[in-house]
């Protein structure tokens, strides 16, 4: 699929941002990527909301294969075949994708957030920091040595 048919497909969406991706293009609205179109077709995002309607229409998750496995992506499915003739139809659902996407993002940024918080302050007295003490290793030690001592004899000898 080329930029130029793509973008005709989604005008009755409205703009679209095209980014190139492995075999084809990530589609972005909003700020969000909602679809994928490469050699296997177009991709939209679903989620627990949409991916029934997906169900019903026989449309496969996404699934690309690796050198030990197949990896099936759940939260992608094929665009039904119909809607490549029906820009009108399809802008609905790609309104629903980037819905699921937005979703998904709000989700991921919450684990993020949560995951990042630091504990309050406990009340508690505040703790001494802690010293460090440097220490040589034997061989670093014996180096040490040697140096000090030729020294001490090459003054000593003077």
């Amino acid at each position: 699929m080329d930029r130029d048919y793509l973008i005709d497909l989604f005008s009755e969406f409205g703009p679209v941002v095209l980014r190139r991706m492995f075999s084809g293009y990530g589609i972005v609205a909003d700020g969000v990527n909602f679809a994928m179109a490469l050699r296997a077709g177009i991709i939209f995002r679903v989620d627990e909301q949409t991916v029934a309607r997906y169900e019903a229409e026989g449309a496969k998750p996404f699934q690309y294969e690796t050198r030990n496995k197949t990896v099936v992506v759940k939260s992608y499915r094929h665009l039904p075949e119909r809607l490549y003739d029906d820009p009108e139809e399809l802008a609905v659902w790609a309104r629903e994708a980037v819905g699921a996407a937005k979703r998904a993002a709000a989700r991921k940024v919450g684990v993020k957030k949560r995951s990042g918080q630091r504990k309050a302050p406990s009340k508690a007295a505040p703790r001494k920091p802690k010293t460090v003490r440097k220490s040589k290793s034997p061989a670093v030690k014996k180096a040490a040595g040697r140096k000090t001592n030729s020294k001490r004899s090459s003054v000593k000898k003077r």
